[in-house]
């Protein structure tokens, strides 16, 4: 641990503890001799302005002073090198999954953070070129729609703009009081009151367009209410559980599917036979069964009958489509 980490090390040891802290227990946290951790308290003391108060006694023991240590932080930023590589880490998973919507913002935040690591590491470069993240299905996004829609959530202000549902494809003039951005499936959404519709609503920030803040305060919604809503069933789409779905896998796909999170109230089962049995809310089907049909036969729709009803006429029309030759 270099002097850098130990110092940071110390100040949150020192910052967290109700009472004094005995000199063995220190160096053994810091891994450091006697004297190298008497260096520190010092430096944190006199050159950062710690309010550090030593205890007496058989063993020397030390604390920051009741109340002020409470209020005291160490000036600029201080990180260890695990925090800095994971935000290298989370910056490289926003810029490559997202280009361009938060690169320019967070630039300068970027390479401060690569200086620092490469000083932590001797003033080798750092590989970021070693984080590969590998989207799925992300849409094109407008930047300056996303940030004006970020805005607006953040300013709570209502929001007004174009947009063009993806599954009729018609188009409208929507005024919103925005709640909560979600990103989900490598795609942006905005969680909004719908002032036109009376009723809380989500919008996929692609299918957006002409979006302006209004200078009117946005109406806020209870995060419970929001919850319950928008994310009580299966996936993106809206509305309180109509059903619960059991699906059956088989023993061959049970190894990835166990360890899957598809929903936060989903129920697991292993069978005796080695297949996995899940049980997980759902509003509309949809996008429920897109996902089971991935895993072909080795996914069956148990119950309801109607949702196992809508899986075998999905499964007989892709069955023709493949018993006639292909279209020109």
């Amino acid at each position: 641990m270099d002097r850098y980490e130990r110092i940071l090390t110390l100040h949150r040891l020192l910052k967290s503890a109700r009472y004094p802290l005995p000199l063995s227990r220190l160096m053994e946290e810091l891994s450091c001799s006697r004297a190298t951790l008497y260096r520190d308290i010092a430096f944190l003391r006199d050159a950062l302005g710690a309010p550090i108060e030593s205890a007496g006694g058989e063993q020397a023991a030390f604390r920051y002073e009741v109340g002020e240590g409470e209020r005291f932080e160490l000036p600029g930023l201080w990180l260890t090198s695990d925090e800095l590589s994971a935000l290298m880490a989370l910056n490289a998973l926003m810029e490559r999954s997202d280009p361009g919507v938060l690169t320019g913002t967070l630039a300068p935040f970027k390479a401060r953070i690569e200086r620092l690591l490469s000083e932590q590491a001797g003033g080798r470069d750092v590989p970021v070129d070693r984080i590969r993240v590998v989207p799925y299905g992300a849409r094109k996004l407008d930047q300056h729609v996303f940030r004006i829609v970020a805005g607006a959530v953040l300013e709570r202000c209502q929001l007004g703009f174009r947009y063009r549902a993806r599954t009729t494809d018609a188009e409208s003039r929507r005024t919103v009081s925005p709640q909560r951005l979600t990103h989900y499936r490598d795609n942006w959404y905005l969680d909004a009151w719908d002032h036109d519709r009376e009723g809380l609503r989500s919008f996929a920030i692609d299918r957006m367009a002409e979006a302006r803040t209004l200078d009117v305060p946005a109406r806020d919604i209870d995060g419970d209410e929001l919850d319950q809503a928008l994310a009580s069933s299966y996936g993106i789409f809206a509305g309180v559980p109509k059903a619960w779905a059991t699906v059956r896998f088989s023993a061959h796909a049970a190894r990835w599917v166990a360890d899957e999170h598809w929903h936060s109230q989903q129920r697991g089962t292993w069978l005796e036979d080695g297949r996995y049995e899940l049980k997980l809310p759902y509003s509309n089907s949809r996008e429920l069964l897109m996902d089971v049909l991935k895993y072909g036969p080795d996914a069956e729709v148990i119950a309801p009958l109607p949702l196992r009803e809508e899986m075998k006429i999905l499964l007989q029309l892709a069955q023709g489509v493949y018993q006639q030759p292909p279209r020109p």
